[in-house]
C-alpha cells in the first residue's frame, strides 16, 4: 500500500476531520466500492451513497462486517473506524430521517479509495497493491495456510461466485445461495506475486476433489480461482496447464471476480483464535520448483 500523505494520517491516525465540502467523494456518483485507504478493505457501497448535506460523504449501511463502532473521545458521538486495520473513518449518526434505514455513517473522503464498477473505468484500490480471491474449501483453512505467506497485507474471509446479496454463512452454508467460502487477499506485488500466490493456493488445498474439501461436501467447498484482471487469469491457467501435464486431474475453476462479500466477523483468523490447526488443508508441494 502506498504511504499515507500528512493528511491522511492526520484523519485515519489521529482521528482528526477533513473540512467540510472539500473532500473528493462529497459529490461523487460513480457506481463501485469505497475502499479504506489505508488497509484496502471494503468498506461501502456506491448505492448505500446519499446526500446529507452534511459537507461530507454519507452512507445509510456498511458492507457487513467492515466497520466498527466505539465511544467517540468526545463522550458524546459514535467513532466508526475500519474494522481490518482500525483506521479512522467518521462518526455514525442515528435518528436523522435522512433514509427508510434512519442511519448515516459519516465519512472522510481521505479515509476511502474508491474503487469502480463502471465499464471501462475500472480504477485501481492503489497502483502499490493488487487483490486476488481464492476458494478452496473452508475458508478458516485457506486463510490460515495462505496467510504464512510474507507481502500479504490483508486477508478475509467471505463469500463469492453465487447470486445472493449480502449472504450470511448459513444460508451460504445451504448450499442455495451459489457462493463458495473465499478468501480476499490485498497484497503488495513488489514483495510477493500473484504466481507465487497462486501456486500456495494450489499446495494448500486438493485441486483434484470435485465440489468438496476433505470431509466438506458441497459447492460453497469447491475450488475456484476468481482472477481480477486478465494477468491473473492468464497465470492462473497456465499453473493449472503444468499440475495437468505432471498428472494432476484439475478440477480448479477459473472465473472473472464478481462482488465479495465479507464473512462474518467471527469468522476471521479462527484457528488462531482456537489456537488449533485446519482439519482439512495442509500443504503438499506440487510444482517442481
Amino acid at each position: 500500500m502506498q504511504p499515507l500523505t500528512e493528511e491522511e494520517k492526520r484523519i485515519i491516525i489521529d482521528k482528526e476531520t477533513e473540512q467540510p465540502f472539500s473532500g473528493r467523494y462529497y459529490h461523487h456518483h460513480a457506481t463501485g466500492i469505497y475502499r479504506c485507504r489505508q488497509c484496502g478493505a471494503p468498506l461501502y457501497r456506491s448505492s448505500d451513497k446519499f446526500d446529507s448535506g452534511c459537507g461530507w460523504p454519507s452512507f445509510d449501511d456498511a458492507i457487513p462486517g467492515s466497520v466498527c463502532q466505539h465511544p467517540d473521545a468526545d463522550g458524546i458521538r459514535t467513532e466508526i473506524v475500519c474494522a481490518a486495520c482500525g483506521g479512522h473513518l467518521g462518526h455514525l449518526f442515528r435518528g436523522e430521517g435522512f433514509t427508510p434505514r434512519n442511519l448515516r455513517h459519516c465519512v472522510n473522503s481521505a479515509s476511502m479509495v474508491f474503487e469502480s464498477e463502471e465499464p471501462n473505468d475500472k480504477i485501481p484500490v492503489s497502483p502499490a497493491i493488487e487483490r486476488a480471491i481464492y476458494a478452496g474449501g473452508c475458508f478458516w483453512g485457506v486463510e490460515y495456510m495462505m496467510k504464512q505467506l510474507s507481502g500479504i497485507l490483508r486477508i478475509s474471509p467471505g463469500y463469492t461466485g453465487g447470486s445472493t446479496e449480502y449472504p450470511s454463512y448459513e444460508e451460504v452454508c445451504s448450499g442455495m445461495t451459489g457462493h463458495a467460502e473465499a478468501v480476499e487477499i490485498v497484497f503488495d506485488p513488489s514483495k510477493l506475486s500473484y504466481e507465487t500466490l497462486t501456486r500456495r493456493f494450489f499446495e494448500i488445498h486438493d485441486p483434484t476433489q470435485f465440489e468438496g474439501q476433505g470431509p466438506d461436501i458441497g459447492k460453497q467447498y469447491r475450488s475456484e480461482i476468481f482472477y481480477t484482471t486478465e494477468r491473473q487469469k492468464e497465470i492462473a491457467l497456465h499453473l493449472i496447464k503444468e499440475l495437468t501435464e505432471n498428472g494432476y486431474d484439475i478440477v480448479t475453476r477459473v472465473t472473472k471476480a464478481g462482488k465479495f462479500w465479507p464473512a462474518e466477523t467471527y469468522h476471521r483468523n479462527y484457528y488462531d483464535r482456537k489456537g488449533t490447526r485446519p482439519y482439512c488443508h495442509t500443504r503438499t508441494k506440487r510444482f517442481e520448483k
